[in-house]
């Protein structure tokens, strides 16, 4: 039977489903509308044009109106607004946006795929706002960067620090802009949790990115050109970009009569069925259900906009096929960090009081001893009775994706813990270790379920020291010198047996180290041993990440003339090279110690690492034991300091 499908909206879903509906059948009328003029471009793409990362815009266009219309066979009307449904009669009512002419159309189905649209909040003198930007399509991205280009801007705001925010930071402060983020909330990037999200504000910041948490926005003056914050700060802003988030297109399914849910989502069923059986609903406007804990939610993403697509023209043409929720698999580039999670975090489980367990692991990318290597910090979270994998986080500056899109895998198969020890996974140097970090996360987590390990995470720490507890660092004692937990006391993990008979056994021994792996072996002994232990989840790394406030060294970039100056004035050698990338703890604080314990004083140790953490842990060092840090530069993956004895 030859059916007639009008389809509202392009981009990831409409297109997606347009072109599904003619693979599947030649007979069909297809008529897609589209408000814009674009029905398919890279909206995922758009920062990295106006940071010029993508120079050529038409890279932007996925597809054409013409080419799509030609190799589908579809009726494309871009620039026609969907005005009005008619749900009982099927008809639909569409407005040509250029000359103004209104018509109907009837359909047989109807699919809805309008998105989302940037939330603009009516802060004082917004309306007034002569250099106001929101980013969501073509033209948007044709006005910011027409707007770059021109100014020679010199300063900008961002609010909000979402995936959007922060794309866009990262390329204006490749434009060379001076760029303040502003989030009301106590963190960026909401689907991280607040320890995982520390490590990626501090990079932030060490991009020359000025950061503000915790702060809104009250008011905008001079045309915007000051931005007044709610504790009456004001900053110098020569353009805002309005980045808080978006809310569902909903206006035409509203006034359709089409049920709504609590935060204005199209509510649809399993075979995506909006309240009217023959018309469907796709992409961001849409209320889907968490994939884990099956409530009903908001989750704006490409990916589950083109499956939806998908789907939707399979039901549409008569097929039964279920789509069974939205996992929230993402993936963002800050900067030389990649940012990526899956699943639910631990503010979206507390929220439904879901019981769970967390560990985390500081594991490399690859073999340390190939070059490259570096940390990834990787956040794993649980059910501590039936193995059940409930999300993860990682932030690294390589090979967090796999891992991520790894365990993303396992919980759409329905995989525990202790299925991820199983995993066998490719290995050679360059790409992994011979124990990938997904299998190790498994084998942490798997220790937990069994009751093989106990352990405490970094916000319960100051606590318990408070308290009274005994927190026990077996670290080595010179990695002390690079930060440590006050209170805590140190004996290493080569002395601890010889040191038995120091450690209390009338109370609970907390143990840490540099990342969680010498406190669990720690913790081993001393349960074999008899004692009452727990072993502080993710070590000095991840408490130190929330907690720690040394000095942030900026890492901007030179431009070739900085560059040719910044060498006539640097007239030092370097004594001598210490390479400790890819190395991991303690080694690179040992060798750090031992090889400036050989020099003489005044000569320079030129230090190569890829942690980085040594950007925020050695001024620190250096600082307190009265060296003098020269320079810092990176070059690719490596980090290097030249550090002049005292």
């Amino acid at each position: 039977m030859k059916r007639k499908v009008i389809i509202i909206g392009g981009v990831a879903g409409g297109a997606t489903a347009a072109a599904r509906l003619r693979r599947i059948s030649e007979d069909a009328e297809i008529i897609l509308v589209e408000r814009g003029e674009h029905i398919s471009f890279a909206n995922c793409g758009l920062p990295y044009y106006i940071g010029e990362t993508i120079s050529d815009r038409s890279k932007l266009l996925v597809q054409t109106v013409e080419g799509m219309s030609e190799r589908f066979l579809l009726d494309i009307r871009v620039q026609s607004e969907a005005v009005s449904i008619d749900g009982k009669n099927k008809k639909l009512t569409i407005k040509n946006v250029k000359t103004g002419e209104v018509y109907e159309e009837t359909f047989d189905k109807l699919l809805l795929s309008p998105g989302a649209k940037p939330i603009i909040p009516p802060i004082s003198g917004i309306a007034n706002h002569e250099s106001l930007f929101t980013l969501r399509n073509i033209p948007d991205t044709d006005r910011i960067k027409d707007f770059v280009d021109q100014k020679a801007l010199k300063s900008a705001v961002i609010i909000g620090g979402g995936f959007i925010g922060l794309e866009m930071a990262e390329n204006l402060v490749a434009r060379g802009i001076k760029v303040t983020v502003i989030e009301k909330g106590n963190q960026v990037l909401a689907p991280l949790d607040v320890e995982m999200a520390s490590s990626v504000q501090t990079h932030l910041k060490q991009n020359g990115v000025t950061l503000i948490i915790g702060n809104g926005v009250k008011e905008f003056k001079e045309n915007g050109s000051r931005v007044v914050l709610e504790d009456n700060t004001e900053i110098i802003a020569e353009m805002t970009i309005l980045s808080i988030g978006v809310r569902p297109e909903n206006e035409l399914a509203k006034s359709a009569g089409l049920e709504l849910g609590e935060q204005g989502g199209i509510v649809v069923n399993h075979l995506l069925q909006t309240s009217n059986q023959d018309i469907y609903a796709v992409g961001d406007a849409i209320e889907v259900r968490d994939y884990i804990n099956r409530k009903k939610t908001m989750i704006p993403l490409a990916g589950p906009a083109n499956r939806q697509g998908r789907i939707a023209a399979n039901n549409i043409m008569g097929k039964k096929e279920k789509y069974e929720g939205t996992l929230g698999t993402s993936i963002v580039k800050v900067f030389d960090l990649t940012v990526a999670t899956t699943g639910n975090n631990e503010k979206v489980l507390q929220k439904w009081d879901i019981p769970y367990e967390v560990v985390h692991i500081h594991p490399n990318s690859h073999a340390g001893y190939y070059p490259e290597s570096t940390p990834i910090a990787l956040k794993l979270i649980f059910d501590k009775e039936s193995g059940r994998i409930y999300g993860a986080q990682a932030i690294g500056r390589d090979g967090v994706d796999k891992r991520i899109d790894v365990i993303a895998t396992a919980i759409k198969g329905n995989l525990t813990v202790e299925d991820l020890t199983n995993l066998e996974l490719s290995y050679a140097p360059p790409y992994s270790s011979a124990k990938d970090p997904v299998n190790m996360a498994g084998y942490v987590a798997t220790n937990i379920v069994d009751g093989e390990l106990e352990q405490i995470q970094w916000h319960e720490v100051e606590q318990i020291v408070q308290n009274g507890g005994y927190l026990l660092d077996v670290r080595e004692s010179v990695e002390r010198e690079f930060g440590y937990i006050k209170g805590s006391h140190n004996i290493s993990l080569g002395q601890l047996r010889d040191k038995l008979g120091e450690l209390p056994k009338n109370q609970p021994i907390y143990v840490s180290c540099q990342v969680g792996l010498r406190g669990y072996l720690a913790s081993r002994i001393l349960k074999n041993n008899g004692f009452d232990v727990k072993n502080v989840d993710g070590g000095w790394k991840t408490y130190s990440a929330v907690t720690n406030t040394t000095e942030i060294i900026e890492n901007t970039k030179e431009t070739s003339s900085q560059k040719e100056k910044r060498k006539e004035e640097e007239s030092f050698q370097s004594d001598v090279i210490l390479d400790v990338a890819g190395l991991t703890c303690p080694m690179p604080i040992v060798k750090l110690k031992k090889g400036i314990d050989q020099l003489e004083p005044n000569q320079v140790l030129e230090l190569l690492a890829t942690d980085k953490g040594i950007l925020t842990d050695i001024p620190a060092w250096a600082k307190k034991v009265g060296h003098q840090i020269l320079k810092t530069e990176q070059e690719g993956s490596v980090i290097k300091f030249w550090i002049k004895k005292k």
